[in-house]
């Protein structure tokens, strides 16, 4: 009997990081694999990225609408619930052995909660990580304690899920699948990219990602010293749209602007994970508040300058540039970042989140696991 494995994906970002493990999970004959794509995925504003999705021709994909075209917590409250009631109805209609999961988007506590509630165990990538200034921190460490295998992205989150008691046979180090585009896809050479984008060799270029920070009063309290900073410099810039949180609507509007004043300046609202790793590839820096500047740049051994509370607490490998959200403190980074000097600093930068061999292990975990009674049965270790 085939397994038959349900992965949930709520936006580009959690995409991109699935992107291999579900490409390994659909090609092997043991596996029966369904995607269920959802939250940001059907939004129109956010590229409809579901799409993408289908672009792949994977063999069973599902959508669900649940995404409230909203910018506030109040918002993501009522998406949630939203998320929480189709997902009940699919994974009941569906009957997976398994439910798949990543990292900590608050969407990823709806398919939880249902899967745990309709006795499906649940396996979970990313988890044991640190980023104390967001939402994201509470949601992983809930995720973990309701999920029933792990794959975590470095040892010491390994070691952070064993010590809230999870049994050592469940937790599995598998690096972050996102560095597998390194590995197993075929990027873009340096001509192609900035062809794609326009970019010149003028000026460095400058990747650009800011989220809100949930965590904060005013979640885009950080936005605009990041703004200011760049203005004062001579350099292309390539943005990204943010995540669908509160706030998410101000920072892409600022941006937006930004780039109409800005003729070295652009925005997209989804590059696609080809495009934006082979933009990493040449890049000179990259810059605001991502997960990724944390757990991917250092595998291209780019200036990443991290800015303010957001990822506060995250391993980092010494490529990373930590700065307050302030004006002066960003603009005085950003010059070191494009030194000559610090880019010859981290040419032997070590990726602490691991080498591209992810989705490999986490398939074969998967293929390996005992039964639905075994796995549902957990033992707390403290």
């Amino acid at each position: 009997m085939k397994k038959k494995v349900a992965a949930i994906t709520s936006s580009r970002a959690d995409y991109s990081h699935l992107y291999w493990p579900l490409k390994l999970l659909e090609a092997d004959s043991e596996i029966e694999l369904t995607i269920v794509a959802m939250a940001a995925h059907m939004s129109p504003e956010y590229g409809n990225t579901w799409q993408e999705i289908a672009a792949e021709n994977f063999s069973h994909i599902e959508t669900i609408e649940c995404l409230l075209s909203s910018d506030t917590d109040l918002g993501m409250a009522k998406s949630l619930g939203l998320a929480t009631l189709s997902l009940a109805d699919k994974l009941s209609q569906l009957k997976p052995d398994l439910v798949l999961i990543i990292a900590d988007r608050y969407e990823m506590l709806a398919p939880a909660n249902v899967a745990l509630t309709l006795r499906i165990p649940i396996l979970h990538i990313e988890g044991g990580d640190i980023s104390e200034g967001a939402i994201d921190d509470a949601v992983r460490n809930a995720l973990t304690k309701m999920s029933h295998i792990h794959f975590t992205p470095t040892e010491k989150a390994k070691q952070r899920v064993l010590a809230m008691g999870e049994e050592g046979w469940r937790v599995h180090f598998s690096g972050a699948p996102s560095l597998d585009h390194i590995a197993k896809s075929k990027l873009k050479t340096k001509q192609e990219i900035k062809d794609y984008l326009g970019l010149s060799d003028e000026y460095p270029i400058v990747i650009v990602t800011l989220h809100s920070v949930s965590l904060l009063n005013d979640a885009t309290e950080e936005v605009t010293a990041l703004f200011e900073a760049l203005g004062m410099h001579k350099l292309q810039y390539v943005f990204s749209f943010p995540n669908a949180d509160l706030g998410s609507h101000i920072i892409m509007q600022k941006a937006e602007a930004f780039c109409k004043s800005n003729e070295r300046a652009q925005i997209h609202v989804n590059l696609g994970a080809l495009n934006y790793f082979s933009l990493l590839s040449v890049a000179d820096c990259m810059i605001g508040n991502s997960s990724s500047g944390i757990m991917e740049t250092p595998s291209f051994c780019l200036p990443t300058i991290n800015i303010g509370l957001r990822q506060k607490g995250r391993e980092q490998a010494e490529n990373i540039i930590d700065v307050k959200a302030d004006k002066k403190a960003i603009s005085t980074a950003l010059t070191q970042a494009l030194s000559t000097e610090f880019r010859e600093s981290i040419q032997d930068t070590i990726n602490p989140y691991g080498n591209g061999d992810a989705s490999v292990i986490i398939r074969d975990v998967i293929k390996s696991l005992p039964d639905r009674d075994v796995l549902l049965f957990k033992k707390n270790q403290l």
